[in-house]
């Protein structure tokens, strides 16, 4: 089975991060799914957007955990891009309603680092289910901890391992925390026996942010799980070329 390829942040490349537009944009451009991040407003509204500020990707200022959604909602989420001025930022709801007829795959990165936000798997696994987005969704986090209390919530869930550091035999810890897939920077496949060893384990790799065609065309070859990137276009198309070769 041919690599997937899931749209960081949408096709943030082309439009605003974590938004609908680029969401949109990533159904447009035929990508298999998509990667983004959730944190929770004040009022308890899980919120698409990747850091813990509005500082970098708005016109306002703060940390998310202390704005409510209608203040949230109020900023442009535009990231300085002109063709897209006063585009807001979406609720984890919107992009489950904008998603679901799709047919989408959504890698969900549960961003518990700085900012702790008790309850929120509690609060995740309740929408998974009211919105019927069951078996469509995988966890990932650097905080090991919540995929396990969202494993507690739902045994089924598929989690991945989201870190940064070298760590000796990664799917050695994978399986010992049952997980599905390990999500480690592209460059940390060049370590000896990563792909082999994962693939004998039964651990999906599901690597992050390949903008690179080169890096994609070797990524497609080693026949990675999934191809996480700002430009879901560019992939296809080299996907595409390589399965007519």
């Amino acid at each position: 089975m041919a690599s997937k390829i899931w749209a960081h942040r949408g096709a943030s490349g082309y439009a605003p991060e974590n938004t609908l537009e680029a969401f949109r944009l990533a159904v447009e451009m035929k990508a298999d799914g998509v990667e983004l991040d959730v944190h929770m407003s004040r009022d308890g509204e899980l919120v698409v957007i990747h850091d813990e500020t509005v500082d970098r990707t708005s016109n306002g200022k703060g940390r998310v955990v202390d704005l409510s959604l209608e203040e949230l909602k109020a900023l442009d989420f535009s990231c300085g891009m002109e063709k897209y001025r006063g585009v807001k930022i979406p609720t984890l709801r919107e992009v489950f309603e904008l998603l679901k007829p799709t047919g989408f795959f959504i890698n969900i990165e549960v961003k518990c680092d700085i900012v702790i936000y008790w309850g929120i798997w509690d609060k995740l696994i309740e929408l998974e289910r009211e919105s019927g987005m069951q078996g469509r969704i995988l966890y990932s986090s650097f905080n090991h901890y919540v995929l396990m209390e969202i494993r507690k919530l739902d045994p089924g869930a598929k989690i991945g391992l989201l870190y940064s550091c070298a760590i000796v035999d990664p799917w050695v810890y994978a399986k010992y925390l049952n997980a599905n897939a390990l999500h480690p920077h592209y460059l940390a496949l060049r370590a000896p026996g990563m792909i082999e060893g994962c693939k004998k384990a039964g651990i999906e790799l599901n690597t992050w942010t390949v903008n690179d065609p080169g890096a994609m065309k070797t990524l497609f070859e080693q026949n990675v799980n999934a191809v996480i990137t700002n430009y879901p276009d560019k992939a296809v198309k080299i996907r595409d070329n390589m399965q007519l070769i």
